[in-house]
């Protein structure tokens, strides 16, 4: 009697290809929008800031490092500390500008004097 049951239930039919694929679909997308498209654009905005770096900037190193830019080449960035104390960094390391160089006066509006 038993196998006369099983007869008449016919064939399994699970769900759909789409069905039992949408959630692990769904589950990439949660992880491509949360984890892997702001890690790339926050490596982006790194990369910006290394290429932009120029002398007199101040700068913290990944290693605790904060020191005035005094030399800049390719990869090398070179890095007063204290007082006649250069420290070489290369450019990778460097995690964030602390404070960019204050922009230089024009002559002009020196020698003119306040208005």
């Amino acid at each position: 009697m038993i196998s006369v049951a099983w007869a008449q239930a016919g064939p399994a039919t699970g769900p759909s290809l789409l069905a039992s694929l949408f959630p692990l679909l769904l589950i990439f997308i949660v992880f491509y929008f949360l984890l892997i498209r702001p890690q790339q654009q926050k490596q982006r905005e790194h990369q910006k800031m290394i290429e932009s770096l120029k002398v007199h900037d101040e700068v913290v190193t990944t290693g605790g490092l904060i020191g005035r830019i005094v030399q800049v080449t390719d990869r090398v960035l070179t890095l007063e500390v204290a007082p006649n104390v250069r420290v070489r960094v290369e450019r990778s390391y460097v995690a964030a500008r602390t404070r960019p160089a204050a922009p230089e006066k024009s002559k002009d509006k020196e020698k003119d004097g306040p208005k």
